[in-house]
């Protein structure tokens, strides 16, 4: 088996300076999972957190995806001085700073790091922890327009 730079773990710990959480324009992307386990948070059904939370992105293959609003400075729209959900966080966000591409290599994660006060600091992650979240975050695809709409065609429905 490769070795791989973090094999005897990294550390992380957030500092909530919400540095991942906005200052930049992204898109926090979510899943099915995501999105019910937010309506169920918030007490909405579909059709209103969609509205209240939402926007729609362009995504591979051109699909339409489900994305998170930012606000005009690009903070995410449930960052208030601290995420608003962060028990029901989306996938993409409790598995930061571990996805894919930041831990490829020593030089990617320390490149992240220089933004990410949190990053080689505080509790020391495994490395079985680090591919789980990793892993979370690769298979987390985001849902498309359309199942979104049918989602709430049958909610409605029912």
């Amino acid at each position: 088996m490769e070795n791989k730079f973090y094999d005897n773990g990294l550390h992380f710990e957030c500092q909530r300076c919400s540095y991942c959480c906005g200052h930049s324009p992204g898109f926090v992307y979510l899943s099915k999972r995501d999105l019910l386990t937010l309506c169920t948070h918030f007490n909405l059904s579909i059709d209103e957190f969609v509205k209240k939370y939402c926007r729609w992105a362009g995504y591979y293959e051109g699909k339409t995806v489900l994305a998170l609003f930012e606000k005009k400075n690009y903070d995410c729209i449930l960052w208030n001085n601290g995420c608003s959900a962060y028990e029901a966080r989306p996938v993409q966000c409790s598995a930061y700073p571990f996805w894919s591409w930041m831990i490829a290599d020593k030089n990617t994660w320390n490149e992240c790091a220089a933004d990410c006060p949190g990053m080689n600091k505080g509790r020391l992650w495994s490395k079985e922890q680090i591919e789980k979240a990793a892993k979370e975050s690769d298979e987390n695809i985001p849902i498309t327009k359309e199942e979104v709409e049918l989602l709430i065609k049958q909610q409605q429905d029912s």
